[in-house]
């Protein structure tokens, strides 16, 4: 029986978000290699890849403010060419590293309401999946009925996505490698935590915080707390934030579901104890 699994690609990490429209090529190639390696390794791997917008797509969105309803429609032209460009550069490293990506426009069908996806296109990510090809998303624009425009994480689309493929683990694969106890950007003592129980996690929960640059999705803070109501939600879904600055570790949680080595998000019968 094949594997499904969701592979997000984070901003920080495919990008320098510290500097307007720069890519790490040398990042990406790295990370593409190691998806191949693991659908080499094991034939009954399927791979949904899905990126974020980092200094791309982000910028631009914040200054027409087109997650919230834009005034300005070039605004939305602009953050969804943003974001189609930084996809060309992964989808193209990918493909240069022997992947067989099929980039699959999410604001092509996508369809909010009040900030919330309601609407996605996908039996052609089936479709993809059955051609034994890695369908490839991203973060991006979105018409929306009540605000007229808004932005879409990859998290919210692979929500949506999840409720209808059902995969088995989402590789959440970052500049930083997990959930801390505080910031690890600033604070040396930062704890990483193992492993925290779904259940156990409310929008209240003071421990997670935002993104330390530009992000009009929430930063990690509204990625966990998304994560771990999807997983609430389907029970049989495990989610697993990581580093992808250490070179291995994403070929490695691809093969090994029960290799850790940042923080996993469980259901409450799935694990026996953590710090959350």
């Amino acid at each position: 029986m094949a594997e499904l699994l969701f592979v997000k690609l984070g901003g920080s990490l495919i990008t320098d978000k510290s500097r307007p429209a720069t890519a790490r090529p040398r990042v990406i190639r790295r990370l593409a290699r190691e998806v191949l390696g693991a659908i080499r390794q094991s034939h009954d791997l399927q791979v949904v890849l899905g990126h974020g917008s980092g200094s791309f797509g982000h910028v631009v969105a914040q200054r027409y403010a087109v997650q919230s309803g834009c005034s300005d429609w070039l605004g939305y032209a602009l953050t969804s060419a943003a974001a189609a460009r930084l996809n060309r550069i992964v989808a193209d490293l990918f493909l240069d590293e022997g992947v067989p990506v099929v980039t699959l426009q999410p604001s092509a069908s996508a369809l909010c309401t009040g900030g919330e996806l309601v609407e996605l296109a996908w039996r052609p990510v089936v479709d993809m999946l059955e051609r034994c090809v890695v369908p490839l998303v991203y973060g991006d624009v979105a018409r929306d009925e009540q605000w007229g425009s808004t932005i879409i994480s990859t998290e919210a689309i692979f929500a949506y996505l999840a409720r209808h493929l059902l995969p088995r683990r989402i590789l959440m694969v970052g500049e930083v490698g997990g959930v801390y106890t505080a910031d690890p950007h600033f604070d040396p003592a930062a704890r990483r935590i193992e492993t925290i129980r779904a259940d156990r996690l409310s929008p209240e929960d003071g421990t997670l915080a935002g993104s330390h640059a530009v992000d009009v999705t929430g930063g990690m803070r509204t990625k966990v707390l998304g994560m771990a109501a999807l997983v609430r939600e389907l029970p049989g879904l495990r989610v697993l934030l990581l580093s992808g600055e250490q070179p291995g570790l994403l070929q490695r949680s691809l093969l090994d579901q029960r290799f850790n080595p940042g923080t996993e998000l469980r259901a409450a019968d799935s694990a026996a104890d953590c710090g959350c």
